[in-house]
């Protein structure tokens, strides 16, 4: 009887052992889902009255991707890199703060974590800076030259990313691509209406 009584203690404890773990990770995931589609969401409020008046006058290259196709790809992106965010969250959480400097979760001595945080951060708030100086401001030339630095720190996310989570880094492979189509557009735009 006492074994038994054990047994059942052990695996009630096992039990919300796991529940508390996965709680944690489906809170944990819906954070860092809501961070990029938070940022989407104040990028689309910059962007919304030139998406109606300013944009359609633009003299725009023939490989210009139909309107509708745009948010349906920034909702998708914006998904895969809070997927990516907890990816990377979820294999760093047990990291101590102050990680000896040869190990496979530091780059040349830096807390990978921290690292990657910080990373994940700039990219994104110059995703939101694009926006803001692409339609807020209606400047395609100053929008252009932010799009050299968004892309360059969307490849340092990923290489930071992949250090910690390779699939965490694949996920963003699709942002570098549709920013690569971004920026090669914003060239073309600011070209076409000189």
């Amino acid at each position: 009887m006492s074994a038994g009584n054990n047994m059942f203690k052990w695996t009630t404890a096992m039990t919300a052992t796991i529940a508390g773990k996965r709680a944690k990770d489906v809170f944990g995931l819906a954070v860092a889902l809501a961070i990029p589609l938070v940022a989407g969401l104040a990028g689309s409020i910059l962007t919304s009255q030139s998406v109606s008046e300013w944009y359609p006058a633009l003299t725009k290259p023939s490989f210009t991707p139909p309107n509708w196709v745009f948010g349906p790809i920034w909702t998708a992106l914006y998904a895969l890199m809070g997927i990516a965010l907890f990816l990377v969250w979820k294999n760093t959480r047990n990291i101590p703060r102050k990680t000896p400097a040869i190990t496979k979760m530091t780059l040349r001595g830096y807390n990978i974590r921290k690292l990657a945080l910080t990373a994940f951060t700039i990219q994104l708030a110059l995703n939101i800076l694009w926006s803001a100086l692409f339609f807020g401001l209606r400047s395609p030339s100053l929008a252009f030259a932010e799009i050299v630095f968004l892309w360059a720190a969307i490849v340092a996310n990923i290489v930071i990313f992949t250090k910690i989570s390779r699939l965490a880094a694949f996920l963003l492979s699709p942002y570098i691509i549709w920013t690569s189509i971004a920026l090669t557009l914003n060239l073309q735009i600011w070209i076409l209406n000189r």
